[in-house]
């Protein structure tokens, strides 16, 4: 029998499986219109989650008090799918998995406007240490200008304000009726794609393209059983194993070789992003400590 411990490490590494599959199979569909593979992930996804719908909610499960926060959440999760999946389709593998890594430096920042947290100088440290990071990996600059690089960055921050959004939400809401709801707002936006393009797949490519939604709602799901089990400083570092696959993917697949500067701003962004969660775990068990004086 597993403890609650391993459970938490069993299903992160499930869900770095999945989510790792499921941008492979992104990156493969680039023949694609990125409408119709929007399609696949949202309504695959939607099917996915109306099986796992409590009973006693099957009548009312779209029932909620904060549409508002739930659109918001949709808004910004459609921003960020749409850009990392347009930069799978145009940057290597490991290049926008490594880039993807720095959400939690924005989520950072952008918890300080909108939950009011203070930011103390460690989680600062990290935040410019994840920036540095970031531009070793993009190298800005106008003689090798490479607009796809914004599009991972695009996603970091939508993100961001997703993570916060969720953390509100969760305080109320389920998980698989936060993760429906994204799901079916993903499908609605992409029917709108259709006069601009949609491509009849054959059986082959109808199962892979279907693969994204169902790879897309098993890993969430998994995520979310992960961090119910185990404490998120004790998970987390697992997700970081998704660079690995995407290195291997990447070099198998399509003959991807990372470069150094790649691997050492991935580095910087791993240590940042760790830094982050640490202090943040570090700050939960102060507050929650009982005071006897």
């Amino acid at each position: 029998m597993l403890s609650k411990n391993q459970l938490g490490f069993l299903y992160m590494f499930l869900s770095v499986c999945a989510f790792s599959i499921m941008d492979l199979i992104v990156k493969w569909s680039d023949t694609y219109p990125l409408g119709e593979v929007l399609f696949f992930r949202g309504f695959f996804g939607v099917l996915f989650y109306f099986f796992i719908i409590p009973k006693q909610r099957v009548k009312n499960f779209y029932y909620t008090k904060r549409a508002g926060l739930h659109f918001l959440r949709c808004l910004f999760g459609l921003i960020a799918l749409i850009a990392i999946f347009i930069a799978l389709r145009n940057l290597p593998l490991a290049t926008v998995v490594s880039i993807s890594f720095a959400a939690p430096i924005f989520t950072t920042i952008f918890s300080i406007f909108f939950l009011s947290e203070k930011v103390g100088f460690y989680r600062w440290l990290a935040v410019f240490v994840g920036f540095f990071g970031i531009i070793i990996i993009t190298e800005p600059g106008f003689s090798s200008l490479n607009i796809y690089y914004i599009y991972p960055i695009i996603f970091c921050l939508g993100l961001s304000y997703v993570a916060i959004a969720i953390r509100q939400l969760s305080t109320t809401e389920p998980v698989w009726l936060i993760s429906l709801n994204f799901s079916a707002a993903i499908t609605i936006v992409s029917l709108f794609t259709i006069p601009f393009g949609w491509i009849m797949p054959n059986v082959q490519d109808l199962f892979l393209l279907s693969l994204i939604g169902v790879f897309g709602g098993v890993a969430n799901l998994w995520l979310s059983q992960s961090y119910k089990f185990s404490e998120v400083s004790l998970v987390t570092p697992l997700k970081y194993l998704a660079l690995v696959f995407a290195i291997i993917f990447g070099y198998f697949i399509w003959d991807e070789v990372p470069t150094i500067k790649t691997l050492s701003g991935a580095l910087l962004v791993i240590i940042s992003s760790i830094i982050i969660f640490r202090r943040e775990i570090i700050l939960k068990k102060q507050v929650s400590v009982p005071r006897h004086d």
